[in-house]
């Protein structure tokens, strides 16, 4: 047997999500290769050797990561160790930037082949993260339909465009996708989602907010509530509002809650390329710390969209409610601009109707390319 192995991190809930989407294909092209590193549940139940687990590792906001610089020292300090005594010659590094690009350095000097996968968004800042991609990884992916170009012009010599990790994952969801008819235009109820985030803060920031404006939003309209539940958030962050919703998703079933919605209210992040992918107007909100706030707008010379759909689309398709504007006064008057024209809403939807052919990418062969590389190992091992 081989003792060839490669390193996967995933160090955020999203990042396992973008692995699943090829983990299963990769691991089945590389029967002999042993992957480790970091990671979640999913990944483990397939046989991932967890060195830290994701929910350990992950982070949100300025403010967050600073406190937790001590712990990332030491994992960084760690997993270099493990690869030079494992002696790994591939790495997959997925997103997770900052820790990422880093490390990516250290394995190059190592003589690793670092697979980089969801390209960093250098295009909103630290346009200079281009040369050390070129200097330091083997392969760029990216998945947003402007970013290939973006990095070749900047020297980016080796980048593939591949299908959103979104795409493939609810691709056969997609392929039977409900076209919505908005039926509340005709006296049926408004069914509208909730889907306040996959993290503590950001679930206690918006959920009561979403609430308090569906309960003013019912003075006018009849809606039935549905809200998709994250298994990394508390439970008790849910509990008290289960009164005012009349059904609750589990976090596996977001497509078929997706595919039920006429509209959605939801946190900023790779959700709303979700809510775009099928079809659903939402509102996007989103509320962190005022330190994170500060330095975000101190240090960051982008001011392009934030939600995901919006910058994939290059345009304000869905409305943002960022900090103090995320507020019930914004989220009625920003629902009820489908709530009540419906040439407003169904103009919405035709627009969302284009994210598939969108996010494609021209290259779908992921784990085929990456078994690649990782099997040349098995060959001289």
């Amino acid at each position: 047997m081989s003792d060839v192995n490669c390193l996967i991190i995933a160090g955020e809930k999203s990042g396992e999500e973008h692995c699943m989407s090829f983990y299963r294909d990769l691991i089945a092209d590389c029967p002999e290769v042993k992957f480790w590193g970091v990671g979640g549940d999913e990944m483990v139940s397939e046989g991932f050797e967890c060195l830290y687990h994701l929910n350990d590792f992950s982070s949100w906001g300025i403010s967050e990561v600073i406190g937790k610089i001590p712990f990332y020292f030491k994992a960084f300090y760690r997993i270099l160790d493990e690869v030079k005594k494992r002696k790994t010659k591939t790495a997959i590094l997925i997103d997770f930037q900052d820790f990422n690009l880093r490390l990516a350095k250290k394995l190059k000097k190592e003589g690793v082949n670092v697979l980089y996968y969801v390209a960093p968004q250098a295009w909103a800042w630290k346009a200079g993260r281009a040369k050390t991609l070129e200097e330091c990884v083997h392969t760029l992916f990216t998945i947003l339909p402007f970013e290939k170009k973006w990095f070749e012009d900047r020297g980016v010599t080796r980048v593939r465009s591949i299908a959103h990790p979104l795409l493939r994952n609810f691709q056969q969801q997609l392929e039977s996708l409900h076209s919505k008819d908005g039926n509340f235009f005709n006296g049926e109820k408004v069914k509208l989602l909730l889907l306040p985030g996959s993290r503590n803060f950001e679930v206690a920031q918006l959920l009561p907010l979403f609430i308090e404006s569906i309960e003013e939003l019912k003075k006018n309209h009849d809606i039935e509530v549905r809200i998709v539940e994250s298994p990394s958030v508390k439970k008790e962050l849910y509990h008290s509002y289960h009164e005012s919703i009349d059904y609750i998703y589990a976090h596996d079933d977001i497509s078929q809650a997706l595919n039920w919605a006429d509209l959605s209210f939801a946190a900023s992040g790779t959700v709303t390329l979700t809510c775009s992918l099928f079809q659903v107007p939402t509102v996007i909100c989103y509320r962190s710390s005022l330190l994170n706030e500060y330095i975000y707008f101190s240090f960051i010379s982008y001011d392009g969209p934030i939600g995901l759909a919006n910058i994939v689309h290059e345009e304000y398709v869905l409305p943002e409610l960022i900090q103090e504007r995320a507020s019930k006064f914004n989220i009625i008057k920003e629902a009820n601009k489908w709530l009540s024209n419906k040439e407003n809403y169904f103009e919405t939807v035709k627009k969302l109707s284009k994210t598939v052919s969108l996010v494609k990418g021209d290259d779908r062969s992921v784990p085929e390319y990456m078994a690649s590389i990782i099997n040349q190992e098995v060959k001289h091992a």
